[in-house]
């Protein structure tokens, strides 16, 4: 019955800030505690950010839609786009083909599930990386964000090395609001590395 089909439509891209986002996965390398599909909730939003199904390159460039509108290209949802990181890497070329700026928000561990140094990759296809460190040490790292790989934390810390040697900025988040984490020692991370800090504010998504 028409009634009862479930809707499988996907939201590939959504406009936030007067930048466009691109969703191309679900799939998750961490299972941070905090994240909204983890209390029930897929939505950023008005936007629904659940894939039925991930996107080809030719679904994600045709709902980019005309990249010269927004003041960047995001990639961002609710999964982690380097698990997708060839798909990425062949959108970003049309990107910056387009003479979009790009960043990828991302969890910082493309090196450790591809099991190789990914950062040269980015180069001349991103402009921005923006890594979540969401914790100062590894216990709290651990704690909230629930990693599938051991060293994650460290992996994480090794990525924002290596990728600043290949985009123009790299940027290290952390969630004021979790128990344990220390924002000021995260900075200090961020500064030691060589890298820029923002604080985001614990459940304030988008």
């Amino acid at each position: 019955m028409a009634g009862q089909i479930e809707s499988r439509v996907s939201t590939i891209a959504y406009t936030l800030h007067g930048n466009r986002y691109l969703n191309i996965t679900s799939r998750c390398t961490l299972r941070c505690a905090f994240c909204p599909k983890f209390k029930g909730s897929w939505e950023v939003r008005q936007y629904e950010l659940r894939l039925h199904d991930e996107p080809s390159v030719a679904d994600i460039v045709a709902a980019a839609g005309d990249p010269s509108r927004y003041s960047e290209i995001v990639f961002c949802g609710l999964g982690e786009p380097t698990r997708r990181l060839d798909v990425l890497l062949e959108v970003a070329g049309w990107l910056r083909k387009e003479g979009a700026s790009v960043r990828v928000n991302t969890d910082g561990l493309a090196n450790l599930i591809h099991d190789r140094d990914v950062t040269p990759e980015f180069a001349g296809l991103v402009d921005t990386v923006s890594v979540s460190m969401n914790a100062h040490d590894e216990s709290t790292y651990n704690r909230h964000c629930r990693p599938r790989h051991p060293q994650a934390f460290f992996a994480m810390l090794e990525f924002c090395q290596l990728v600043q040697g290949h985009v123009p900025e790299v940027v290290m988040t952390a969630i004021d609001g979790l128990p344990g984490v220390d924002i000021t020692a995260c900075r200090d991370i961020a500064d030691e590395i060589g890298v820029t800090f923002r604080r985001r504010l614990l459940d304030v998504v988008g």
